[in-house]
């Protein structure tokens, strides 16, 4: 193993779940509170900061983004690739999971309860646009918080900073296609030029920044290393929080004339979160994987990279539209269900082991 490589998985298995993840949903709550609040009594200056664009996209978001997103990318070693021969059968049901099942099985459940079952309940005029953002957020694996639910769940270090790498790069290729083909089929008109420079902006720069910072603080020694990294994760949190609060003061209004609007858009999310996971479990005892390997492989393939789905709904549809209130509602369930998972797996240890090839 090189030495950057181990320098990664030795953060990745020994970093404990800090204050801000682990109340991740009680900060979501509050900023949705906030956000609504502010934007009631300050409308003009939220006004401001949403018309401060440059070719669609958002500046002030824009930059939030990027405090968000770069500080978890630099955690993603590529020198992990060729550890991928190491569990092909996990990696194997992983991606299947993740590029075959994941976004194709939320496409559908956004049409049966966005469209069919709960239309009823939720703005006409918004329909399509929750169900873009249900797309966005299921087109994109998870990056960052992977790292925390393996610890949690005792997996191998090793295998989830491969995952995490051949996910990454097989997103710069398949995130723009997936999520333009099943927006099609959705009806849904496909700003191409935007969602091409929503993947430039949003994982092509950022991924680029974050691997030549990796570089040059792993030169100066892992102590370095850990260090910054322990620095940089309430950055992260503190710049999608500042974001929800934006978005939050948009939609504001459409929130408090339909409150129940978070509730509904949640119940395909949840759904999916453990339709996905329990099939990832299921198929790596099918194939004899490892324990340690199957409990990361069923987080990852059932968590999102919601920052990516947050940012790619704002440049795409706008501060007050659907799309983005339905990936902050991914945002604001991610931590509770993901936790529940873990205790799944945990909990289901002997019966995995009994049963596996």
């Amino acid at each position: 193993m090189s030495a950057q490589c181990e320098v990664t998985v030795r953060a990745a298995a020994g970093a404990p779940m800090n204050l801000f993840e682990r109340w991740l949903t009680l900060w979501v709550f509050l900023c949705i509170v906030a956000g609504i609040a502010l934007g009631q009594m300050l409308p003009a200056p939220f006004q401001a900061l949403g018309r401060m664009e440059v070719a669609r996209v958002n500046l002030p978001v824009g930059l939030l983004i990027w405090v968000m997103i770069i500080p978890m990318l630099v955690k993603v070693d590529f020198g992990a690739l060729h550890q991928v021969r190491r569990h092909v059968r996990g990696i194997g049901v992983t991606l299947f999971v993740n590029w075959l099942v994941k976004p194709f099985s939320m496409a559908f459940l956004g049409w049966l309860f966005i469209r069919q079952i709960f239309a009823p309940l939720l703005p006409t005029e918004q329909i399509d646009s929750y169900i873009a953002g249900l797309i966005l957020l299921a087109a994109a694996p998870c990056t960052a918080m992977v790292f925390v639910w393996s610890r949690l769940s005792n997996g191998d270090p090793l295998f989830t900073l491969s995952q995490v790498a051949v996910n990454d790069t097989i997103m710069i290729f398949a995130f723009a296609p997936i999520v333009g083909l099943l927006l099609g089929i959705s009806a849904i008109t496909v700003p191409w030029d935007t969602l091409v420079t929503s993947v430039v902006l949003y994982i092509v720069i950022p991924l680029a920044l974050a691997q030549l910072w990796r570089r040059a603080l792993l030169k100066k020694g892992q102590a370095h290393f850990y260090a910054t990294m322990a620095k940089l994760g309430p950055w992260s949190i503190a710049a999608l929080l500042a974001t929800l609060v934006l978005l939050f003061a948009f939609q504001g209004e459409a929130i408090l004339r339909q409150p129940l609007v978070i509730a509904l858009l949640a119940v395909p999310i949840l759904i999916q979160v453990f339709f996905n996971s329990a099939l990832a479990y299921w198929l790596n005892r099918a194939v004899g994987e490892q324990h340690s390997v199957a409990c990361p492989s069923a987080l990852i393939g059932a968590s999102n990279f919601f920052e990516l789905a947050v940012a790619a709904a704002i440049s795409l549809f706008g501060f007050e539209s659907g799309a983005a209130l339905a990936t902050v509602v991914g945002v604001l369930i991610e931590v509770p269900a993901m936790l529940l998972v873990v205790k799944v797996v945990n909990a289901s240890k002997g019966w995995y082991e009994r049963g596996a090839a």
